[in-house]
This record gives C-alpha cells, structure tokens and sequence, in this order.
C-alpha cells in the first residue's frame, strides 16, 4: 500500500495491490476492453491540455465573455477555474472506496447510493460526451468550410463538412480505439495545438490594436443580461472539466490518486493558461462584436486564416476522442470478446459496426441542429455541475461523514445546495438559448 495514497484518502480510500493480469491492471479491478493502469501522470496530462485547448477555445471569447463583460467575466474565470480544479482534486480521491476500485463515474455513484444514482450519472454522464462529441463535429465542419470560404467565392454547405468531419473522427476511432493508446499521437497534438494557439494570438493583436471602434458593452434587458450570464458560466465551467474523471484516472498506473492530481496540476495550470488566453484576448481584440467562431473575425493574411483552420480540424480529430472514449469502452466492454485483441479478426467487425453507430447518429443529428452555443451552454448546465460539484461533495459525506468535522460536513453541504440552485438557474438559461435558435433557424441551417 502506498504511504502517501493512504495518509490521503483515509480508511475507507485504500489502493491495492495485485499482481497484473493481461495488461488489464490489478487482479481486483472491473472488466474492461480497454486499457487499465497503464498511463503515466505526463501521459494524462498531456492528453487533457491538449484536448482542453481544442477548437472549442474558438468560440469561447464570444460565449463566455460577452455576456459577462470584463469585471464580471475575469471574475466568474478565475472563480469558476478554481473551485472546478479542487472538486477534480477532490473526486480523485475516491477512485478506491471500501478496498474497490471504480473505473467508471457510474459504478462508484451506484455502489454509495444505489441504482437509481446508477442510472442518473449514466444519463448524465453520455449525454455529456454525445452532446459534446455534436460540438466538436460542427466545430470541424466550421473550420472546413472557412477555409472553403478562404479558397473559393462558393463554399459547400456546412452539413457537407460535417459529414466529412464525422468520418476523419470515425477512422481515427477505428485506428486508435483506446485512451492508452493515443501516447503516440500526443507529440503531434501538442505541435499542432500550439502552432495553431501561437499563430492565432499574433493575428488577434495585430486586430487588437487596429481596432479603434470595438466597445464591451453588454446588450440586453436586464432579465437577457442575467440569462446569458448563467450561460457564460455554463461556458467557463465546460472548458474547465469534462464529468469522466474516474474514467480518466482508470488509465493510470499506481499511484493512481497522486497520480491523477499531478495530470490535474497541468491541465489548470498550463492548460488553463492558454485557453483561458486565447478567450480573454479575442474578447480584447474584438470587444462585444467577436463572432462566435473567432476564425470568421481575422483580418490576418489568408494563409493565416487557412492554417488556424486547417490545424484545428486535424487537432479536434485527437483531441475529441478523450471526450468520446468512455461511449468506446462502454459498448467495446459489452460487444467485444474481452480475452481477445481489440482489432482481433473476432473483434474487428463488431468495433466497426459500434464506431459507425456512434458517428453516423451524431453526425446525423449535428448536421440537423447546427447550433454551436447550444452544445456548450446545455453541456454545462444540467450535466456538468451535478457531475463535477454536487456529487464529489455527495461523495465525500457518505465515505467520510461519520469521521469528519462538522464544518467539512456543513461546506459540503452548501456546495451541494449552492450547485443544485445554479443547475437550475444555467438550465433555464439553456432551455431558453435553444428556445430563441429554434425560432431563427430551420432544420439543416447553413450558419
């Protein structure tokens, strides 16, 4: 047993040891057709800067900043970042409970509160990464057909890249089907991410500082300024976390609780230093008038434009499968012969007919509803918050509420209360984003 995991998690968190079977991890562990126990803490890391600095950071100057303006928006960042990265620290402690260990969000949920919290974290959980997978397919859509637009005087419709993006994404899932085994493909990720993040801010300080005539006034009645605020915070907690940190910490090999915390220290620190940048210098660049899709606004050279495209597309095929890859283990868990290699001649047809599935219906219902600020405000109102502050909480007083002080019991207990009324307050606010699209667009828009 680990000295430092133990002094941490306290009784009722211990990790065991065991000896390694298959590559699958401890003997005690869960089945799994991916790879447990397995990943270093740079490895993860890695993968969650990356993947975080998506083309989803495009967006974010509009989403998360506009609504707020510069008082309120610095404010509701820096807040958001920190309590989101110590409701993480505080999750990873629990991936072992009563000698367990919980690969999956859901298992641990349903092992502490039964099945009913089971199949609430389910749903919560893949409607999470669905509608997300959905962001990230018409954020590929969108960079193609900006560079569509950048080469040619008529472009495609947007549902045709779409189309093209639910493929490349398909492949890539066929090619590299588990979290593990992206180690190969990081050294590109990180190239590309920062080629694209760098070219990107020369660009938007160049506009910046040609741009005489942009203002941060925020429009609105007073009833839309405080909808859209809980929007924008819907936003910021979105680029801050994802709902599948266990997932996550299953790929670690032990020490996973220090492990998983060393991954978060880089993820909201290196991480969170470039894409919260990349938002608050659009949003300085631009002012109220940024586009939600920031490539749209440069006034950069052409191949400028082109290359931040380009790169963000081939990026978000990387950086989407963290995000999509717990759907993967699901039904590869269920479908796929365990005993054998995942691209086994006894395996192969049944990963491909899961992939295709699993694209093709999100492909279908993106190219359907492209309503970009939808993904991510819905993404962090309902799901996101109970998935990231309430249940951590919930958690911590069910193992540990007979052992702990009163005041750790009482702060837990306001979180829980305080998260519960903002899901509500951000889920409204979606609700009624989704409303007010509806009546602009029409089924297969090309925006």
């Amino acid at each position: 047993m680990d000295k430092e995991e133990n002094s941490t998690s306290g009784a009722l968190s211990v990790e065991p040891t065991g000896p390694l079977k298959g590559g699958a991890g401890p003997e005690k562990d869960p089945e799994s057709a991916h790879t447990i126990d397995h990943d270093s803490f740079g490895q993860l890391g890695i993968l969650l800067i990356t993947s975080f600095n998506c083309g989803y950071i495009l967006s974010f100057s509009n989403l998360m900043l506009v609504p707020l303006g510069w008082t309120w928006g610095v404010i509701s960042l820096t807040l958001v970042g920190l309590f989101t990265a110590y409701a993480n620290w505080l999750l990873s402690e629990f991936h072992f409970v009563d000698g367990k260990r919980f690969i999956r969000y859901r298992d641990l949920m349903g092992h502490l509160f039964g099945r009913k919290m089971y199949y609430a974290t389910w749903i919560l959980q893949f409607s999470i990464l669905l509608l997300g997978n959905m962001g990230f397919l018409l954020l590929g859509g969108k960079a193609l057909k900006e560079i569509n637009s950048e080469l040619s005087d008529s472009p495609l419709r947007l549902q045709g890249y779409i189309v093209i993006t639910g493929a490349a994404y398909f492949v890539f899932a066929l090619l590299v089907p588990t979290l593990s085994s992206m180690r190969r493909w990081l050294a590109i990720s990180v190239v590309l991410t920062f080629t694209y993040i760098m070219i990107l801010l020369v660009v938007l300080f160049q506009d910046g500082r040609s741009n005489k005539d942009r203002n941060y006034d925020i429009s609105g009645s007073n009833f839309s300024k405080v909808m859209n605020g809980f929007g924008a915070i819907s936003a910021i907690i979105v680029c801050n976390t994802s709902g599948i940190l266990p997932e996550l910490q299953s790929t670690l090999r032990k020490p996973a609780i220090t492990n998983m915390r060393k991954a978060l220290y880089l993820q909201y620190s290196v991480g969170l230093f470039f894409y919260y940048g990349v938002s608050i210098v659009g949003y300085w660049a631009y002012g109220s008038s940024v586009s939600v899709y920031l490539p749209e606004e440069l006034s950069g050279p052409k191949w400028a434009n082109v290359t931040i495209n380009a790169i963000s597309f081939v990026q978000s095929i990387i950086s989407q499968h963290m995000f999509i890859a717990p759907i993967h283990e699901t039904l590869d868990t269920k479908f796929l012969r365990l005993e054998k290699s995942i691209h086994s001649r006894a395996n192969i047809k049944n990963l491909l007919l899961v992939r295709a599935l699993v694209f093709t219906s999100n492909t279908l219902v993106t190219a359907a509803f492209p309503f970009m600020g939808d993904f991510v405000n819905l993404l962090g109102s309902f799901s996101l918050i109970p998935l990231t502050f309430i249940f951590p909480s919930m958690i911590y007083i069910k193992v540990k509420g007979k052992t702990t002080r009163l005041e750790k019991k009482a702060w837990h207990g306001g979180i829980i209360v305080l998260f519960s009324i903002l899901t509500i307050a951000t889920t409204i606010s979606a609700i009624r984003l989704i409303v007010n699209n509806v009546r602009e667009y029409h089924f297969f828009a090309d925006v």
